[in-house]
């Protein structure tokens, strides 16, 4: 199947969204549960304590997010597109470029957050992000080709 060229038209497809936030909500509880050691420990910590805001948060994050993630992932998915193959071995094998992409943009949101609980945390975490993003790479890989992006 040849993949989309564009990530956002393919988001639009009906049911899709909400399948990609679903798939995406089981990817961050994958990768927080996978963590260990004392920096696993402040990781799991502070994604309850997030978490726990509300029912639903996590999902209204990951949905308020998505479009611009999939926007900031939109230039390495076409440079991967224009090396003749599917754009979804050039993420993987781009792990600092998605983070960094990714993390612009929640870097930029946590920032306008008006929970000093989700800022707080964001900022106690954030020095350590990029890696722990960097590792969750395959699954969001994953993630886009299970749901026909990739």
């Amino acid at each position: 199947m040849e993949c989309p060229m564009d990530l956002r038209e393919s988001l639009a497809e009906p049911g899709r969204r909400e399948k990609v936030i679903d798939d995406c909500c089981a990817l961050v509880e994958e990768e927080v549960s996978k963590k260990k050691g004392l920096s696993g420990v402040v990781i799991k910590t502070g994604y309850k304590a997030v978490k726990g805001i509300k029912p639903g948060f996590l999902r209204g994050v990951v949905s308020s997010l998505l479009d611009d993630w999939i926007a900031a992932l939109e230039p390495i998915w076409l440079q991967g597109k224009a090396s003749g193959g599917s754009p979804a071995p050039h993420l993987e094998s781009h792990r600092p470029e998605v983070a960094e992409a990714l993390l612009s943009v929640t870097d930029k949101k946590s920032q306008s957050s008006k929970s000093s609980l989700v800022r707080g945390t964001y900022n106690k975490l954030r020095p350590s992000a990029k890696e722990h993003v960097e590792e969750a790479v395959p699954g969001l890989v994953a993630v886009l080709v299970r749901n026909g992006l990739g």
